[in-house]
């Protein structure tokens, strides 16, 4: 049978948002693949270098409206140090308790993206339901449910609030429970497994070549985590573990991603205990922050998709003169082709929804 490519997208369920993907078809086998980016041209770094440093904190809020926050921190950083700021120490655990409340919600929004990918309607609702909990947490001390403009440069909008400890506590308890039920409906489903075990497999050495971070990376074995290896706000100092899959039955394929993001979830957990627990008290927002900055900045974040960049340069205004953005996804989209390869037409929704697309940050 002759060779012929086959477009999916850029309106195609599989895609999770606007972009092309062209496959390369022996009968029902992949032998090439195209993904085609940059259908949203967003302009988000030339709009930043139009606004001045604190109005910027509104537009990487918009660069993935399923982890806003992880995007708002990463460009903080970057002013933070650009213009020397040093931020309160309570600060620093407010921040890191609302990232993992991100990282939660965002892997609760992939996990039920996901699954009608693989044909589980019900697995749908049940992760979207349980993100519902903490979108209600995230709501609490920034006033939004999606796009939360909560940091800001030299700490945070506002405390959290008297009795938010007790209520997070109350939401993680319920979804530890719910997270049991997963285990049984997901990981001891055949049907599940079927779809996802040995498909889309890269090793680490692939995975490390390539670009792929986060997830995804570690989804294959590789023990790397910026949270861990470049630590920002008080990461170093919580009890915590990089979790991955190590060689053998779901090393490296989709039903690895599924449980790296299952196990970071209640790494997540585990991470905003400690911080309620060490937490001091004190200001959460610097008491003096420049409003010009002259230099270069360079910060790199643990996004809940892999590894966020940002590079700033001022020229002594009150706007950067150049902004540059860097987005985890960009990469591992690019990198289809080399783990497409060899699987079937029908793998392709299972292959390309496991490694949790987010098209806002891709085109930036």
């Amino acid at each position: 049978m002759a060779e012929m490519w086959i477009s999916m997208g850029p309106q195609h369920p599989m895609t999770h948002g606007l972009w092309t993907l062209k496959v390369k078809v022996d009968g029902e086998t992949i032998t090439d693949a195209d993904p085609e980016l940059g259908y949203l041209h967003r302009s988000v770094e030339k709009m930043g270098e139009r606004r001045k440093y604190f109005m910027n904190t509104t537009l990487p809020d918009r660069l993935c409206y399923a982890s806003s926050t992880t995007w708002t921190h990463c460009y903080v950083l970057t002013v933070e140090e650009l213009m020397n700021v040093e931020i309160p120490e309570r600060a620093k655990y407010v921040r890191t308790i609302m990232l993992e409340l991100q990282r939660l919600a965002s892997h609760l929004m992939w996990a039920g993206s996901y699954m009608p990918d693989l044909g589980h309607i019900t697995g749908a609702l049940y992760f979207w339901r349980d993100r519902e909990l903490f979108l209600n947490l995230l709501e609490v001390p920034s006033g939004s449910r999606l796009l939360y403009n909560y940091i800001r440069i030299g700490g945070v909008k506002r405390d959290l609030p008297d009795g938010f400890v007790e209520k997070a506590e109350r939401v993680m308890k319920l979804f530890e429970q719910r997270l049991d039920e997963y285990s049984d409906l997901f990981e001891n489903s055949k049907i599940f497994r079927m779809r996802t075990e040995d498909v889309g497999k890269f090793t680490a050495a692939q995975a490390q070549n390539l670009g792929i971070t986060g997830p995804n990376m570690r989804g294959c074995g590789t023990k790397f985590d910026l949270r861990r290896n470049d630590p920002y706000e008080i990461y170093e100092e919580i009890d915590w573990d990089i979790q991955t899959r190590e060689a053998g039955p779901g090393y490296g394929d989709c039903f690895s991603r599924y449980m790296v993001r299952i196990d970071e979830m209640k790494e997540s957990m585990r991470i905003i205990r400690d911080c309620f627990k060490k937490m001091p008290k004190g200001p959460t927002l610097a008491s003096t922050i420049p409003v010009r900055a002259q230099g270069e900045a360079f910060r790199r974040t643990e996004d809940s998709r892999g590894e966020a960049l940002m590079y700033i340069v001022g020229d002594g205004t009150d706007r950067p003169y150049r902004w540059k953005i860097k987005s985890p996804m960009f990469t591992t989209i690019s990198a289809a082709p080399h783990y497409l390869k060899g699987y079937k037409v029908a793998d392709i929704p299972a292959i390309m929804g496991s490694v949790d697309i987010c098209i806002g940050e891709t085109d930036k």
